[in-house]
């Protein structure tokens, strides 16, 4: 018991190596409303949004006292009944932290979950398309090729450290919101995969694998 304990510890630990707690501004933004108030979202055709959202995000610090309020202004903003969607990254709402919620489209009820400092550590070969949207992309969509199959780690709200596989349509919203912690828009992906060459699995469904990776 005290190994695993200790185990526990130095992942929180490692988490928080270069974590800093939010800045003044940071906390400003948030302080801004209660639990219920939504944010304002950013989009790409503002430049000082567009610059926000282009840029890598840093580790939370997991005791950050700012994180609960901030986590529920971000579920508020992203279940805006006048523009719902599937998931939302901090970035998108002024805050350049490693915060995402997903709405868990494998789980039952569907709910939406908040994850902290999340990272994918393993991605399928095998790829599937699919169209996708964004909050900060006005009238723009495209069909993305995404990993059909992810391991992620994360830590919740309480501190506690995940590691899971996860596959589908989830896994998409996954990798979506992971690359709005690292400045990357789904349109940055769809011009990165017109210098790809994919293999199609079959003529049924839209999966495919990237041809170098078959080659490996």
């Amino acid at each position: 018991m005290k190994k695993i304990l200790f185990a526990v510890f130095a992942l929180v630990a490692a988490a928080n190596v270069h974590a800093q707690k939010m800045n003044e501004t940071e906390k400003s933004l948030i302080n801004a409303g209660d639990k219920n108030t939504m944010m304002r979202v950013l989009q790409t055709t503002n430049p000082a949004d567009l610059k926000i959202l282009q840029s890598v995000s840093a580790t939370v610090d997991l005791k950050d006292e700012s994180i609960p309020l901030l986590a529920q202004r971000m579920l508020a903003t992203v279940k805006d009944p006048a523009s719902p969607g599937v998931g939302i990254a901090a970035p998108q709402v002024g805050i350049n932290r490693n915060i995402i919620w997903v709405q868990r489209f494998d789980k039952v009820g569907e709910p939406f979950e908040v994850y902290l400092n999340p990272k994918i550590t393993w991605r399928s070969a095998l790829m599937r398309k699919g169209t996708e949207g964004c909050l900060s992309i006005p009238d723009i969509k495209g069909d993305v090729m995404r990993n059909y199959t992810i391991r992620i780690t994360y830590y919740d709200l309480e501190g506690k450290h995940h590691d899971e596989m996860v596959e589908g349509f989830t896994a998409v919203i996954f990798q979506h919101e992971t690359d709005h912690l690292i400045g990357i828009l789904f349109t940055d992906r769809l011009a990165q995969q017109e210098r790809l060459q994919f293999s199609r699995i079959n003529d049924e469904v839209d999966f495919f694998v990237e041809k170098k990776l078959r080659r490996q």
